[in-house]
């Protein structure tokens, strides 16, 4: 065979998704769901290098454990509390173990600061010496290992593992090494020997607001200290095309306020909470659009297509990730922004996503009438339509059954 006559691999296709908490994880949803009916030729259970951190890799987990952008959908927009039980209980219960040890080491804190005081009082005051007891403050003020319970049993279910080395592709959770500071992925050969769920659970530990996950010996937090997206792993597995969703975005408070998404003032009045979120997701922006620059440098002949919400869109930033009302319309939201996204920018993406197999179906993006709601039904209805054929061939099988009998008791007679 020539060289012309080659036949050239398959390109692969990578899938990378960002943090972002758990309103971050439904915005993703959200929008994954928008692509996956817009883009036809890729299937996302079947990606060939998945990569994800924080709220990312626990979509990015199920996207790989063969759970479809329908059925995550379904999540938020049905209330499915008893299967999925999305509850503060999950998210955000007290690290008790933590905060009682820390309690428990007052007494001796207390009598380092007053014994150096008593013996060097000259080089310290007394309230500087007390600032020791700062070390009584816990390393978090949740313990999120509810969340890796709730996705150990999920990922045991019939058809899904919590072991990286027995998907079918390959997928990646970034966290942060505490000592080290550095990045670990989490699937790659030395660390795919770790269950899936803990791997998330490291993943999603915020610091400050998670206590730090120990895991062989070594103490993890969330991955995003290091970068917003992690695209560079997917290429370094051999990705040619990067989809990218990124929810953690600032808000333009000055934008909003035009757009009428947000009050003057609003995001000052909004509490420290709020507050400390507008600053990380800055940093986290600010470091992710240096790395998406880098990219087109180190991998110039490949290509990523990044998704993101608005900067004048305030509905996403304020929402109460808690209530089932907040949740769907953040999930409808997203997928909404994404569908605008993907027609604005169709002239753009067609030829890119040719080269790789994939169509644009701008039918689907102009249907205005389309919402998650429709199109989840729409998806079940040939399902609906099965079953009820089912049910009225079993019904026609009775009652032919009936007949035949009653016809030889007749005969009988």
């Amino acid at each position: 065979m020539t060289k012309a006559t080659e036949l050239k691999p398959a390109p692969r296709i990578g899938l990378a998704l960002g943090g972002g908490g758990p309103l971050g994880g439904i915005y993703e949803i959200g929008a994954l769901r928008a692509l996956d009916e817009a883009l036809d030729g890729l299937d996302f259970n079947n990606i060939d290098v998945y990569v994800g951190v924080n709220a990312g890799s626990f979509v990015a987990a199920n996207l790989a454990n063969q759970m479809t952008t329908a059925q995550l959908c379904r999540i938020f927009v049905r209330n499915e509390a008893e299967v999925h039980p999305f509850h503060p209980e999950v998210f955000y219960r007290p690290a008790f173990r933590e905060i009682g040890s820390r309690l428990l080491s007052v007494p001796g804190l207390l009598s380092t600061a007053i014994s150096r005081f008593v013996n060097n009082p000259y080089d310290q005051s007394l309230m500087e010496a007390m600032t020791i007891l700062a070390q009584a403050a816990p390393a978090g003020l949740f313990d999120n290992e509810g969340l890796h319970d709730y996705l150990r049993h999920a990922f045991t279910m019939l058809g899904r593992t919590n072991d990286f080395r027995q998907l079918k592709r390959s997928l990646y959770v970034v966290a942060a090494d505490v000592e080290s500071t550095e990045a670990v992925c989490f699937g790659a050969p030395g660390f795919d020997h770790v269950p899936i769920s803990r791997a998330v659970q490291a993943s999603t530990a915020s610091p400050g607001l998670y206590v730090p996950v120990d895991i062989d010996g070594r103490y993890y937090v969330d991955g995003t200290l290091r970068k917003g997206l992690h695209a560079s792993v997917a290429f370094e597995d051999g990705a040619d095309l990067v989809l990218a969703v990124n929810p953690q975005v600032p808000i333009d408070a000055s934008a909003a306020v035009r757009a009428g998404t947000m009050k003057p003032g609003e995001l000052t009045r909004a509490g420290m909470p709020n507050l400390l979120s507008q600053m990380y997701r800055t940093m986290v922006y600010s470091r992710m659009q240096s790395g998406i620059a880098q990219y087109g440098r180190d991998y110039p002949d490949k290509d990523i297509l990044l998704f993101e919400p608005t900067r004048d869109d305030a509905k996403l930033f304020f929402s109460n990730v808690f209530s089932f009302q907040s949740r769907r319309m953040v999930c409808e939201h997203a997928y909404q922004m994404t569908r605008r996204d993907l027609l604005e920018r169709a002239d753009e993406l067609e030829p890119k996503l040719l080269k790789y197999g994939i169509k644009l179906r701008r039918d689907r993006l102009e249907d205005e009438q389309r919402t998650i709601s429709t199109s989840l039904y729409g998806e079940m209805l040939p399902l609906y339509v099965a079953k009820g054929r089912k049910k009225q061939a079993e019904k026609s099988k009775l009652a032919a059954g009936i007949n035949n009998v009653t016809h030889l008791f007749s005969k009988a007679q």
